[in-house]
């Protein structure tokens, strides 16, 4: 489980692909203090299972799945990359529940100056739209943000010099594919409030006052 507040932004040392797979390699710091075979580590929003490391990098696989429906895909040597570890019991939750497991990519279709904040709009397919709320929580290639504005074909959100400081987003350009990872609680709803065995409508809800 992660917050979605990225602890550094590393950078891809190495990719090896092979036919079923990708090994990945990342150069960081603050991420691998007390890491260990087996650990968790948010690459741009994507958990990832570290499997060797040195001072100052570490690998991880990328399995086919991960690599057609996330941006990790695209990589490079040398492309920077948002890092967070997994988060700590005793921790603060300074963000939002970010599971690692994005559900799916949209792609920069706007970036505006505003005073010292940059809007950046993102165009991303109605499925996943329909989980996307004014005011809510989306994750942005791992970044805990704040939904701003939302229509029927893209969301904006409004960054603040730290975050521009702190993570990839700086780099992104129109055109640019990002990983989304939406907030969990809302997809957890909907599957309840399917699902006829509950007995949780939205009949029954409002019944209750909600």
């Amino acid at each position: 489980m992660f917050t979605g507040i990225v602890e550094e932004v590393g950078r891809v040392q190495s990719i090896v692909r092979r036919p079923d797979a990708a090994v990945l390699t990342i150069a960081a710091h603050t991420v691998l203090d007390d890491v260990h075979i087996g650990d968790s580590i948010a690459v741009c929003g994507v958990c990832l299972t570290v499997t060797s490391f040195t001072a100052s990098q570490f690998t991880a696989d990328v399995m086919h799945e991960t690599l057609d429906r996330s941006s990790l895909g695209a990589l490079r040597p040398g492309s920077p990359v948002n890092l967070e570890r997994a988060m700590p019991v005793n921790g603060r939750f300074g963000g939002h529940i970010v599971s690692g497991h994005i559900d799916g990519t949209g792609r920069v279709t706007r970036i505006r100056p505003d005073g010292p904040a940059v809007w950046y709009t993102i165009e991303a397919a109605p499925a996943l739209l329909r989980y996307v709320v004014e005011k809510g929580s989306i994750a942005i290639d791992g970044i805990s943000l704040t939904v701003a504005q939302v229509s029927s074909h893209d969301f904006s959100v409004s960054i603040i010099p730290h975050t521009q400081g702190q993570t990839t987003l700086s780099a992104r350009r129109v055109g640019d594919m990002v990983n989304l990872e939406t907030d969990c609680i809302g997809k957890y709803v909907e599957k309840l409030l399917k699902g006829p065995e509950t007995g949780i409508t939205a009949a029954f809800l409002a019944r209750c006052g909600y």
